[in-house]
């Protein structure tokens, strides 16, 4: 399936204050979730951000957050965040069909809206290199049972040249140079 910018939106998932510090190769998950986040927004795909019980774990962290301006985050206390109804509301709103997931942690959060978003007749594309836990184990365990539920995994890169479709788009000077 090809994927377009056409009713596609994307969720990033828990990237938190105390809950960042503490994940597995965080340095390399940031530098790849800015880079799809800024291509994604290069691409004007709406993105929706999350945090899980905030009050606990604290705000998105200010290095994702400054990239978004009017930065507002949807509180959820579920591990999945299809069942917050500011999300439901978002996606219908943007009537989206397609949706990029990256967050953490890989093997809760992210597994459990991804499986959720399949169920109810969404079609979730994973992107692993934004992903991560706080152990490497948790995060194979995760991108493994992606796959048993057959939910399509991506990388950063990959996304965001399928998005972008050809060299001849507007956007692809402005997407080359940020994987670069």
């Amino acid at each position: 399936m090809r994927i377009t910018r056409e009713n596609t939106s994307a969720l990033i998932i828990d990237f938190q204050e105390r809950l960042f510090p503490a994940m597995n190769e965080k340095e390399t998950l940031l530098k790849n979730t800015r880079i799809l986040v800024e291509g994604l927004k290069i691409l004007e795909i709406p993105i929706a951000f999350t945090q899980q019980y905030t009050k606990g774990l604290g705000e998105t962290i200010d290095k994702l957050k400054s990239l978004v301006p009017g930065f507002a985050a949807i509180e959820k206390t579920d591990f999945s965040c299809f069942g917050a109804e500011e999300y439901t509301a978002f996606l219908q709103h943007h009537q989206s069909k397609t949706i990029i997931l990256c967050g953490i942690e890989a093997h809760v959060c992210v597994l459990q809206t991804a499986v959720d978003l399949k169920e109810y007749g969404y079609f979730p594309i994973v992107v692993t290199d934004c992903i991560t836990s706080r152990n490497a184990l948790n995060k194979e365990n995760a991108i493994d049972r992606f796959r048993f539920e057959n939910i399509m995994t991506a990388t950063c890169e990959s996304i965001l040249f399928e998005l972008t479709r050809s060299a001849k788009a507007e956007e692809f000077r402005a997407i080359s140079k940020l994987v670069k």
